[in-house]
């Protein structure tokens, strides 16, 4: 008994040697943050790790880690945001994390990311505003590529893994595990896979509503359809609307049909939309997240050209590009 007690306890002690201690510090807002729960979420698990009750303005978190992990603190009165939860001490200042060295590197990139989307966003033509945004999306594939390791790929993955190429996301699963093994990867990875099931040369996959299929409107009458999945909180969909008329109109008589996909919104926002911007196409209502993610579709709008046998003949095209493609089969 007295080796089995002692084996015991020198398990637990190596097991205490291999965590690494952690302290947080972050100052709350006001009287009425004082006594209020505090919890750190893992980001990419959506599961507590932490917790802590404010006291004197602050709220301190102290515990032991293994690795590194992507975390954000939850409370309307605590001044604190996303950040990577690792060993060290770790403080925040205007809801940003400093001290420890994951936090510091990933605090001095927001810098030079912030001046990088702000020359996107200031571009003034096209050519410029397309070598700003290139100039923006190879700073972050090299910055996912120097930290496939730590937490900071997955914070870049969240905002900016959409824009990247497939062939380099898989490429960064393929070289490091931890990368592909976060569930934010793998949500991303199984996007890609869906997208190429349904590229452009493959049958389109049929999907249902509120009794109103896709197949409903494929290859009716032998004509050829644009699926404009959408949502009236979008921009550029609404946008894309204008182009979606001036194609209707031109070739509704020879052989388009054009169905709305309604996806993320509210079905009353989705009603008023239709009749502000005067869709005369129908539109499936209410479709959330049901073809979005059998399309693989991680932005809006995704429009697709389907021919008569149900075959895509384009996809997320926008503008003179979607205009080229629609010619391409109904302008001989």
């Amino acid at each position: 008994m007295k080796q089995i007690i002692t084996l015991m306890v020198a398990a637990a002690a190596i097991s205490a040697w291999g965590a690494d201690p952690y302290k947080v510090q972050v100052p709350a807002a006001g009287a009425d943050a004082e006594g209020k729960t505090v919890y750190i979420y893992n980001t990419d698990t959506e599961e507590v790790v932490d917790s802590t009750v404010v006291s004197q303005g602050v709220a301190l978190f102290s515990g032991t880690m293994d690795e590194a992990i992507p975390a954000i603190i939850r409370n309307e009165e605590v001044k604190g945001g996303a950040f990577v939860l690792e060993p060290g001490s770790i403080a925040f200042s205007d809801g940003d994390a400093f001290g420890s060295p994951l936090n510091d590197t990933y605090r001095a990139m927001g810098d030079s990311l912030n001046q990088k989307v702000a020359a996107v966003r200031a571009a003034t033509d096209e050519a410029s505003g397309e070598a700003a945004f290139n100039s923006l999306l190879s700073y972050v594939e090299a910055q996912i590529g120097q930290n496939l390791d730590n937490p900071i790929s997955w914070f870049l993955m969240r905002s900016f893994g959409s824009y990247l190429e497939p062939a380099t996301i898989k490429d960064f699963a393929a070289r490091e595990p931890l990368f592909a093994n976060t569930k934010l990867t793998k949500k991303i990875l199984d996007a890609i896979a869906r997208r190429e099931a349904t590229a452009v040369g493959q049958k389109y996959t049929d999907f249902e509503v509120n009794g109103q299929k896709l197949s409903d409107f494929v290859g009716k009458d032998g004509h050829y359809l644009l699926v404009d999945f959408w949502a009236s909180w979008c921009g550029p969909c609404i946008r894309q609307t204008v182009v979606l008329k001036e194609l209707y109109n031109k070739y509704k008589d020879k052989g388009l049909d054009v169905l709305g996909v309604a996806v993320w919104d509210e079905p009353e926002d989705t009603k008023r939309a239709i009749v502000q911007h005067q869709l005369p196409w129908e539109c499936i209502i209410d479709a959330q997240r049901i073809p979005t993610d059998i399309y693989g579709i991680q932005g809006i709008p995704c429009i697709m050209l389907i021919g008569p046998d149900g075959t895509i003949l384009s996809r997320d095209k926008q503008g003179d590009e979607l205009v080229a493609d629609v010619e391409k089969y109904l302008g001989k």
